[in-house]
């Protein structure tokens, strides 16, 4: 069968390339089209166009870059009635996302299915309109949502497990896993800094996040994780001067070795979580007042971090609006290496574990989407 995948990130690219892995084990004749990146490439099919001229965040951004957006969105459409796919698996991404699934619902009869649900539990609680309407299966990887969605709104959705849980999982099970580079001449525990896959997220978090290690560096070798798509070059400014190292496309093998983390929100929380590294989740946001009172008044959800989320209570501190300063990321850090607040928090990363479960989510979504084409 043919398939049709839309990403618009490097983590989308990661989870959308195992769930290609698993369609291709239920159906060895499967071909693949898809917008992405090198990791879906690697598996096999025609990437149409890369995640990287897709990544465009914020309302400026995304305002500068609006022709761009438009062309891409236009060519996605002719390119999915072009090839007449079989089914198209959207994979998060919902701003783009689900005007695709708009589009393909209204024009054709090829079924939309949404792998990795829009977190509209958040933020945008309107889109369960469209979703209802235009998306036929919804599989969710955050167990929590199968409330919202099927208590609150009556909308059957598939939790089929956490990629993120199965992908560490299958880090940590390698006989010989990656190792770190110039791991050999690590001499004493490591800080890992996560700040980030988009340029901007990396411009706002990273300063903040280096003058809160400054005091460590004589003790603690401070590793950056360079995110996927950004080039070396950029992270220059920020570092220069520092003894800071920057590892690429090693993030696992830098959390497996890591003693304690910053990292902003998002999915490397959770994966901080599963490698069981203390962290200070540090996100910062324009006009902190403002993004506090959002926060408090619009935001649907208590917490940011998936980690929190999935608990519903704070394992972790999450530092944003106000509270994002350097002493306060400072001083968070200075309670998991010299206090009491590690071995707590790693009590709660054991509740996040059991929470998740051990299904293969990938493996489960492609076994849900053969069938359901098979009908």
């Amino acid at each position: 069968m043919k398939y049709y995948l839309i990403v618009g990130e490097a983590s989308g690219d990661l989870h959308a390339s195992h769930l290609m892995q698993s369609l291709k084990k239920f159906d060895t004749d499967a071909q693949f089209r898809f917008f992405g990146g090198d990791l879906m490439a690697a598996v096999g099919g025609t990437c149409v166009r890369h995640y990287r001229d897709l990544a465009y965040m914020g309302f400026i951004p995304v305002l500068l870059h609006l022709p761009t957006i438009l062309s891409n969105m236009r060519m996605c459409k002719n390119d999915i009635l072009s090839w007449q796919p079989d089914c198209v698996i959207l994979v998060d991404y919902p701003g783009f996302n689900l005007k695709i699934a708009r589009f393909v619902k209204s024009k054709t009869e090829i079924p939309v299915y949404y792998y990795i649900s829009p977190k509209i539990w958040a933020w945008k609680e309107y889109r369960i309109k469209n979703i209802k309407h235009d998306v036929d299966e919804l599989f969710s990887i955050l167990p929590f949502e199968v409330d919202f969605f099927e208590g609150k709104h009556h909308y059957p959705i598939h939790y089929v497990g956490n990629p993120t849980a199965y992908e560490v999982h299958q880090f940590l099970a390698k006989e010989h896993s990656e190792k770190l580079e110039h791991s050999d001449n690590l001499t004493m525990p490591v800080i890992a800094l996560l700040a980030g896959s988009r340029q901007q997220e990396i411009k706002d978090n990273l300063p903040a996040m280096l003058d809160a290690v400054k005091p460590y560096e004589t003790d603690y070798h401070i590793i950056l994780a360079g995110a996927p798509g950004i080039e070396r070059d950029y992270y220059t400014p920020f570092i220069q001067d520092r003894k800071v190292q920057v590892v690429y496309n090693q993030t696992y093998a830098l959390l497996s070795k890591a003693h304690v983390a910053l990292v902003t929100s998002g999915t490397a929380t959770l994966e901080t979580c599963l490698f069981r590294v203390p962290q200070v989740v540090c996100y910062k946001l324009p006009l902190p007042v403002i993004a506090d009172y959002v926060r408090r008044h619009l935001l649907k959800v208590k917490y940011i971090s998936l980690v929190n989320l999935i608990v519903d209570r704070e394992v972790v501190t999450e530092l944003l609006g106000r509270t994002f300063t350097v002493d306060h990321i400072r001083g968070e850090l200075d309670k998991i290496l010299k206090g009491p607040l590690r071995d707590t928090m790693l009590k709660g990363y054991d509740e996040v574990s059991r929470r998740l479960g051990d299904q293969i989510a990938p493996d489960n979504a492609a076994s849900l989407i053969i069938e359901r084409l098979k009908i």
